[in-house]
Parts: C-alpha cells; sequence; structure tokens
C-alpha cells in the first residue's frame, strides 16, 4: 500500500481508478472556495494509489497551487477547460507561455465593437475587478488572471446577439462554453478529450483502469459522459446541467448534497461499491 505521506508518481502504473474532479462548485464550496469537507476522502485516495486529476477553467498557476495543497502534485491536471494540461510534478510559473491567449484575445477585441461591447472577459478586468466578480482573494484573483488558452467572462446581451457573437467566434475557429459562472473562449479542447489522453497515460498493455469524473456545470458534461461513471454535483447556485442519457442506464447520478461534502459522500460510496473502501462500523 502506498505511504500517503508519500505519494508516488502514478504515471504509467497500474492503478485501480483514476479520478477525474472539476473544482468551482464541486469540490471547492461555491461561496469559501475551501475544500475541507474532502480532505477524508483525501487521504484515502493516496492510500490506495488512487490518481486525482483535477480540471478546471483555472489556469495552470491556480490548479498547481490547489493540487499542492491537497497532496497531489505528483498527479496530472487538466486545466482551462480543457484547452491545456499541466504535468505531474513541481510547477514553474516561467513555463508560463500566453501566445495563444494574446491571439485569441486580439481576435475578440476585432469582433463587430456592437458586439464586442457585450462580453467583458478578464482580460479586460484589474484584479480588483476580477476579486469583486469572482469573490477570490487578491493573490488567487492574480494567479487566476495569468491565462494562456481560454478567456472566461460575462456575456450581458440577449440570446440572439449571444448567437451572432458566437457565430463569429465560430468563424476564427474560436469555441464559446457556458461554466457555473463565466462563458468561456478557446480554441477548443474539452476535458473529456483531455481526460482520454491521460487515461491512456494509465494504460499497460493489459490493463485499462475504470473512471469515475465529478462535475457540476454543462461544461463538464463531456467529461462525465466518457467517464465510466459520472457524477452531477448539486450546485444551487450555477447553470444546471438537463437530464443526461448516462442517468437512464446508471453510469451517470447526481448527489444529494453540493460542493464538497457531496464530493466526498460520492467519491466515497463509489469506492465502496467498487470494493475499494469499507465503511468504519
Amino acid at each position: 500500500m502506498t505511504d500517503p505521506a508519500n505519494p508516488v508518481n502514478y504515471d504509467r502504473m497500474t492503478v485501480p481508478l483514476v479520478i477525474f474532479s472539476d473544482l468551482d462548485g464541486t469540490l471547492l464550496d461555491h461561496e469559501t472556495y475551501g475544500f475541507e469537507a474532502a480532505k477524508p476522502a483525501f487521504e484515502i485516495l493516496k492510500a490506495r494509489g488512487i490518481p486525482l486529476v483535477l480540471a478546471s477553467s483555472k489556469t495552470a498557476v491556480e490548479i498547481a497551487t490547489l493540487r499542492e495543497k491537497m497532496g497531489f502534485t505528483h498527479c496530472p491536471a487538466i486545466i482551462e477547460n480543457g484547452s491545456g494540461l499541466l504535468p505531474a510534478g513541481p510547477f514553474d510559473t516561467k513555463s508560463i507561455d500566453q501566445t495563444v491567449y494574446k491571439k485569441l484575445r486580439n481576435t475578440v477585441q476585432a469582433l463587430p465593437p456592437h458586439l464586442r461591447r457585450l462580453y467583458q472577459g478578464f482580460g479586460d478586468w484589474t484584479v480588483a475587478e476580477i476579486t469583486a466578480k469572482t469573490g477570490l482573494p487578491t493573490h488567487e484573483a492574480q494567479q487566476a488572471s495569468k491565462r494562456q488558452f481560454s478567456e472566461p467572462g460575462l456575456w450581458s446581451g440577449t440570446e440572439k446577439e449571444l448567437a451572432s457573437f458566437i457565430q463569429h467566434l465560430t468563424n476564427h475557429n474560436i469555441s464559446a462554453r457556458h461554466g457555473g459562472r463565466f462563458l468561456t473562449l478557446s480554441y477548443g479542447g474539452t476535458k473529456g478529450v483531455k481526460m482520454g489522453q491521460i487515461l491512456d497515460r494509465y494504460t499497460t498493455d493489459t490493463t485499462r483502469p475504470p473512471s469515475l469524473a465529478l462535475g457540476d456545470a454543462p461544461n463538464d458534461i463531456e467529461m462525465l459522459e466518457a467517464a465510466d461513471i459520472g457524477v452531477i454535483i448539486k450546485n444551487p447556485h450555477g447553470t444546471k446541467i438537463a437530464p443526461l442519457q448516462g442517468e437512464q442506464t446508471g453510469t451517470i447520478r447526481r448527489s444529494d448534497k453540493p460542493g464538497p461534502e457531496g464530493w466526498a459522500y460520492s467519491v466515497l460510496s463509489i469506492l465502496h461499491e467498487m470494493n475499494l473502501y469499507s465503511y468504519k462500523a
């Protein structure tokens, strides 16, 4: 059994399960951004050699910091809504390359003015404004501004104007996706696609480990549907996920509790079902 105090890099090793998790509204509380309720489950995962792959719209800097606090630096992560990957191991801020982000911003700036003014992204806001709109502490808002591949923002126009905005973006190969809080723009890539790439790394010549995915917003749907088991975490604050086909077959379920509390309960319940964890009497 793995020593939880000294977890190893499980890349290319046989693991019993790989867990993919959204952050805001799922593993992180919607209001406080805390994950304390999930800590007991973290220790179970580490002890059983189960990788936890964080998958979020957050930047590499943000996720690297959270990953370290949670104790999963030995696991890769999916950043900026699936438009990038963060390798396992220590993170060096010198590795940040904003070339793609600057191209994205320049393209958005060049859109017709009547549409451009209806969308405000992180690149339009100061750190203080990001703090005000997200509720993040100042130092975390600063990390959130260090984007490489995508632009979260707020839309203030009508649905008809939004359709026109998205069509103009599509003409430039830019996609727009609704998350729990923001409309995020990028050149593509989804959590589901990156999930498959990471699972490939954990696949041996004879074994592909099962996968569990947890999320709360529409931008998690591909990941939830691609997993062997998907869990929709209850989030009273964000955009709801409509009923999915997997809910009829039992491959996707919904938690009754929100945030990290619902996350921990769901994870431990599924580990119990898979005979990877036994509840104490």
